[in-house]
């Protein structure tokens, strides 16, 4: 039972694919057994139509060997066509957990972000649908061609046993010496175009700057250590596989001057000579298959192990009770939180609470930890001490379908997605045109949307420069009021926006205040912070004051003139496109 339960999905999928790979292994047995045609045709042929001069039998001999020929090409249509069927059962099974696993990764462990899951079960699906499969379904039939070729004569069972005990030793050679190298191989070549995918998002950066010889210079070192491991690998690969290939034509001719051996000494027919050397062909044939596919064996194997590893380390999320729609409560009960991938503390000893339609404003000095608590509030990130409450419930207790839509959140980058304004305004669900609208006009991006060349429909992308820094704010912005969420969290919302963008978010702040909104918001700028309830310093990733806006800014003015020299990174005076760092 515990084995079970600590199966991966995978390796769950894959059994119950079992009774499938099972129905393909008996359409293998016909198919095998029908192998047997050709060289019994031949020693038919030789040892009965050419000894008899029958042209009648050899006419019914060809029409049965025809027929079967046909019968067994029919059975290999059907078995590759059920593999086909196997490889898009296991890929539709398992891609959606795949995709939240790879999500939930990238989300809890910083410098993941990468789709190379997604390309790992596509290798294992095209292993599974390709010929290179088909050898280990006809291996076990191997000691049945055997087994003939003994009724033949011993000899010619020996020699062809013999020949596929090399043959083996070379595949396990093969194995052996390119397992470590191709595993590095891919690795490297993971993280080169990882590193390429990075680049390429950056690329005004590197462009404006004269970065992308210097930075291509990085790349190029990991290519070229990708590329310096693959061929020493494929390099001993190539030598065993020629060696292979080369060994089993001089065996196959070898056992030919066996067979005439045999005869000359009256020991067996001609046509079992001939028969043998087919024979011995096609009991080699799986073994000569494994070696020529090793590459793509080696390849779904190493995808498969990373697929397990991933779904190993972040299982599947479990759904919670649904519990009732919050109003808007917040809460933390001395919270400490780090960064995903980090052990040491970034915030710490949080404690505050915040009843329903308060709005606070979080300052403090860059690296303070106000972009941690920010992500700490909304669940994005876990905490590894105290709890997060929101209407009493901690936030991890919400399934997160449940709880989204009644959460806005606009980040510090702004991140909007392949599709049209009006799908980014609605978070890609239900599109409800009457909402959008109503989030754009809260938002004050409206008339701004309405003069794009398509208006709502006009389709953006992740990196596409059709909006500027401002318009993408704002269009974020919209974005999160969408839907009336009871708890919003804004970080640096003002960074990119003009005069009339503060006038806009200064009316979607006042309308949140009016709805009952509660409201944190994250900012340097004062005409933001004057809005505010209450203020909370952060400071050194603890909270150094936290009470009503008036008394905070009375705190502040009250201290020394050299303290508050100390802590002018808080830029509680408006500064003209103030932002904060990375926190």
């Amino acid at each position: 039972m515990a084995k079970q339960q600590e199966a991966t999905d995978l390796q769950r999928a894959l059994k119950a694919c079992k009774g499938s790979f099972v129905s393909v292994g008996f359409f293998s047995m016909f198919v095998n057994l029908l192998m047997l045609v050709p060289p019994m045709y031949m020693l038919q042929v030789y040892d009965r139509v050419l000894s008899s001069q029958s042209v009648d039998t050899l006419i019914m001999l060809t029409l049965l060997v025809i027929f079967l020929f046909m019968v067994m090409g029919g059975l290999e249509l059907v078995r590759s066509r059920m593999l086909v069927r196997i490889g898009n059962r296991l890929d539709t099974s398992i891609n959606s957990r795949l995709y939240g696993a790879m999500f939930r990764r990238s989300l809890h462990t910083q410098g993941t972000a990468s789709a190379q899951p997604l390309n790992d079960l596509t290798s294992l699906r095209q292993f599974l649908t390709g010929n290179g499969l088909f050898a280990f379904f006809d291996a076990p039939w191997v000691p049945v061609y055997l087994g003939v070729l003994f009724l033949f004569h011993p000899w010619l069972g020996i020699f062809a046993t013999v020949a596929g005990v090399i043959l083996v030793g070379l595949a396990i050679a093969n194995e052996k010496s390119t397992k470590t190298l191709l595993a590095e191989a891919n690795s490297e070549h993971i993280q080169a175009q990882n590193l390429a995918n990075s680049n390429l998002r950056n690329s005004e950066v590197l462009h404006a700057m004269g970065m992308l010889p210097g930075i291509m210079g990085r790349w190029s070192k990991r290519h070229h250590e990708f590329l310096a491991k693959q061929s020493q690998a494929s390099d001993r690969a190539g030598a065993l596989t020629n060696t292979s290939k080369v060994l089993r034509m001089m065996f196959q001719s070898l056992i030919l001057g066996l067979g005439a051996f045999l005869v000359l000494r009256g020991e067996m027919t001609p046509g079992m000579m001939i028969a043998g050397s087919i024979l011995m062909g096609r009991a080699l044939a799986p073994i000569d298959q494994m070696i020529g596919g090793w590459k793509g064996f080696v390849g779904a194997r190493g995808a498969y192990e990373r697929l397990n590893e991933l779904l190993t380390q972040i299982p599947e999320e479990q759904q919670h009770m649904s519990l009732p729609a919050p109003k808007g409560d917040v809460a933390l009960e001395g919270v400490a939180a780090a960064p995903p991938g980090s052990r040491m503390a970034t915030i710490r000893g949080i404690n505050f609470s915040v009843p329903k339609g308060e709005h606070v404003g979080i300052i403090g000095p860059s690296a303070a930890g106000k972009s941690t608590l920010a992500r700490v509030l909304l669940g994005i990130w876990p905490a590894q001490v105290g709890d997060v409450r929101l209407d009493g419930g901690e936030i991890t207790h919400y399934n997160r379908d449940e709880i989204g839509p009644y959460i806005g959140y606009l980040p510090q980058d702004i991140e909007l997605f392949d599709g049209s304004v009006s799908e980014n305004i609605a978070r890609f669900g239900n599109l409800d045109p009457q909402k959008v609208v109503e989030a754009a006009k809260k938002a004050g991006v409206h008339e701004m949307i309405l003069d794009l060349p398509n208006g709502y429909d006009t389709v953006i992308s992740s990196t596409s420069g059709a909006l500027s820094g401002g318009q993408r704010q704002r269009v974020g912005l919209a974005r999160a009021l969408y839907g009336n969420p009871v708890l919003v969290v804004l970080d640096e919302p003002n960074a990119n926006l003009d005069d009339a963008g503060e006038r806009a978010l200064a009316q979607a702040i006042a309308g949140l205040k009016a709805e009952g909104t509660t409201l944190f918001v994250i900012s340097h700028r004062t005409s933001v912070l004057k809005k505010m309830d209450k203020l909370l310093v952060m400071k050194e990733g603890q909270v150094s004051m936290f009470g009503p806006r008036d008394d905070v800014l009375a705190q502040f003015a009250k201290k020394p003139r050299a303290q508050v020299g100390q802590q002018n990174n808080t830029r509680l005076s408006a500064i003209p496109g103030g932002r904060s760092g990375e926190e």
